[in-house]
C-alpha cells in the first residue's frame, strides 16, 4: 500500500506543473507543458525519485532493496518540503520556482499541493514503510525458521528411519543377551517343572 500511495504521489508531483494550467492551478509561467529549470529541480525530480522508490517497493522482494526504495521516497519528499528555501544556493533568479496564481485561498492551496504538503505526505508515507521494513516481525521469523525446522525434521526422521531398519536387521549385544537369559529361563523351568512331576509320580508308586 504504501508503494503505490507514493507511485501515485510521484505522479501528481510531476505532472500537475505540467498540466496544472489547465485549471489555473499553477505557478508562473502559467503555461501547460512548460519546462523550465525550477519546474525540473524543485518538482520534476523529486517526483522522478518518489516514483521510484515506490517502484523498488512495490516490485523488491529483498528487504535492502525495499529499504532502499523507502530511503529515496523520504529524500524526494524532504526534497519537495524544502527545496524552495535551498533554492537561492544555486540560482539567482528568484523564486526559482515561479509565482503562484490566483487568489489567496488557492496560492495556499497550489503552496500544500505542489511543495510542503506534498512533500510532508511523501516523508509520512515513506517513513511508515521504512519503519516498518527496518524490523523483524513475529511472521518473517516464522517464514525464516519454517524451512529450517522442515530440514530438521526431514533429518531426523531419516535417521530414526535408519536406526529403526538396522535394529531389525542387526539386533544388538544386548538384545541377543536377554534372548539368551530368557530362552535359558525356559529350559530352567521346564526342567524344573519334569522334575517336580517326576517325584510326585515316584511318590505315587510307593504309595
Amino acid at each position: 500500500m504504501s508503494g503505490v500511495l507514493l507511485v501515485l504521489l510521484g505522479l501528481w508531483g510531476g505532472l500537475i506543473p505540467l498540466v496544472g494550467p489547465y485549471v489555473h492551478y499553477a505557478y508562473t509561467p502559467n503555461h501547460a507543458w512548460r519546462i523550465t529549470s525550477g519546474r525540473v529541480w524543485l518538482e520534476i525530480l523529486p517526483a522522478a525519485g518518489t516514483l521510484l522508490g515506490g517502484l523498488i517497493l512495490l516490485a523488491s522482494k529483498l528487504r535492502p532493496m525495499a529499504l532502499l526504495g523507502a530511503s529515496l521516497a523520504v529524500a524526494s519528499g524532504a526534497w519537495f518540503a524544502v527545496g524552495t528555501s535551498l533554492a537561492p544556493l544555486w540560482t539567482s533568479k528568484l523564486p526559482a520556482e515561479g509565482a503562484p496564481v490566483g487568489g489567496h485561498i488557492v496560492r495556499v492551496m497550489e503552496q500544500i499541493g505542489f511543495f510542503a504538503g506534498l512533500g510532508v505526505a511523501i516523508v509520512c508515507i515513506a517513513s511508515v514503510a521504512l519503519g516498518r521494513l527496518s524490523m523483524v516481525t513475529l511472521r518473517d521469523r516464522r517464514t525464516v525458521e519454517r524451512p529450517v525446522a522442515e530440514a530438521a525434521a526431514e533429518t531426523t526422521g531419516t535417521t530414526a528411519e535408519a536406526d529403526s531398519g538396522a535394529s531389525s536387521r542387526w539386533p544388538g549385544p544386548r538384545a541377543m543377551t536377554m534372548r539368551r537369559v530368557a530362552s535359558s529361563g525356559r529350559k530352567e523351568a521346564s526342567a524344573g517343572a519334569s522334575d517336580s512331576a517326576e517325584a510326585v509320580a515316584s511318590a505315587s508308586s510307593k504309595r
